[in-house]
């Protein structure tokens, strides 16, 4: 099948322009284009079937673009998505006007602020959105501020909670919404469980409307800031969890953990908890809850373990022993995985009240240890060592 005479030669003025990127629209049959002057367009006019006069169009920009009609190599898909594209022909790329070739830029490795502008004009999606807002060049350019208000106003559309709490991540990065957008955010996620993971994810030491200090701060505080200052990070992440900010983070992770919707969320909230207190973590591997509170108690009291023992431990231990249940709580999130629920997801695919149900043993000692370091305690300060 060959072009009409009229569309081979619009196509030809099309691409002789300095383009940026080209757009296929297949259900209107349109061709357009970007220009540093704004858009052109061509309206096809099929001499035969839709899908095989497309394929000819496209084959006539491949040729014009890469001086071949194979157009983009779609086999490559794995690759692309993966960030494996080679960065010189980036902007080639946009020009074939495939999908594909734009799924390819929005991975690479060379994208820039410049070239996220193109592939969005070509491919609006809230994925490439997703993929472009993992970069800094794009978070700290132009297109950042867009890409996350498209973000926040597709949020009520997804229906998938793993990619709500992306979203909500990336939007919250510094300076790209307005604090009025962020506080509406924050509101909502109130609601949704999957929402408020992505606040905790983003801003852990910085959530909206922090708690006051843990009341017996006002004791402890005198006497870890020393430690900590000498290089114990266990002192340091406790000092953490007792501020404002810490107390805030142990209250939203409390909520996630109630109201988690399906399997998909407790586990990013695992790996969420865990990332928190990762300076902290133990060498030892993942291990089921059991474990990992008993392996926990016998790091803080030296009955076993003694060998694996994290620098420092010891000594806080031994300076405030009354600190001794915070401590156990700290060691066991930091371990946290996916471990710790295969006995109860291996077996089930339930979501929601169900899935809550079978989490009980589970979700309540882990609701304690929460409890142990949001629950203040009444003492002298002759008290505590």
């Amino acid at each position: 099948m060959d072009l009409s005479p009229e569309d081979a030669l619009r196509l030809h003025v099309l691409l002789a322009n300095n383009l940026q990127a080209v757009r296929i629209d297949e259900a209107t049959l349109t061709v357009y284009g970007l220009t540093d002057q704004g858009e052109m367009r061509v309206v096809l006019n099929p001499t035969g079937r839709d899908d095989r006069y497309l394929r000819v169009v496209r084959e006539l920009i491949s040729g014009q673009v890469l001086g071949s009609p194979g157009g983009y190599p779609v086999f490559l898909q794995r690759w692309t998505r993966m960030g494996q594209t080679r960065d010189l022909h980036l902007e080639q790329l946009l020009l074939l006007g495939e999908p594909e070739a734009v799924v390819a830029v929005v991975h690479a490795a060379g994208l820039t602020d410049e070239l996220a502008r193109r592939a969005w004009w070509a491919l609006p999606s809230a994925d490439n959105a997703r993929h472009m807002l993992e970069r800094e060049c794009v978070v700290q350019g132009g297109m950042g501020p867009i890409l996350a208000e498209y973000l926040v106003e597709n949020l009520p559309f997804e229906d998938d909670p793993a990619t709500m709490t992306a979203s909500v991540r990336l939007v919250l990065q510094f300076g790209l919404l307005e604090a009025s957008r962020q506080a509406r955010l924050w509101v909502q996620a109130q609601r949704n469980a999957a929402y408020l993971l992505g606040f905790l994810q983003a801003l852990p030491d910085a959530l909206p409307n922090p708690l006051v200090a843990r009341s017996d701060g006002v004791v402890l505080v005198p006497v870890l800031e020393p430690l900590a200052a000498a290089g114990n990070s266990y002192a340091a992440m406790l000092l953490r969890v007792l501020s404002g900010p810490g107390q805030s983070w142990l209250r939203a992770v409390e909520e996630v953990l109630r109201r988690s919707p399906n399997q998909e969320v407790i586990n990013a909230w695992l790996e969420t908890v865990a990332a928190y207190f990762v300076s902290i973590r133990p060498a030892l591997p993942e291990a089921e809850l059991e474990i990992l509170l008993a392996e926990g108690q016998a790091l803080c009291t030296g009955t076993d373990l003694a060998e694996v023992a994290p620098a420092g431990l010891a000594e806080l231990c031994a300076a405030v022993p009354v600190l001794i249940p915070e401590l156990c709580a700290l060691l066991c999130f930091s371990r946290l995985g996916y471990t710790a629920v295969r006995p109860i997801f291996s077996r089930t695919t339930a979501i929601g009240t169900l899935m809550h149900r079978k989490l009980e043993p589970l979700r309540v000692p882990l609701l304690e240890q929460i409890a142990i370091l949001r629950r203040g305690r009444e003492f002298h300060q002759t008290t505590i060592v």
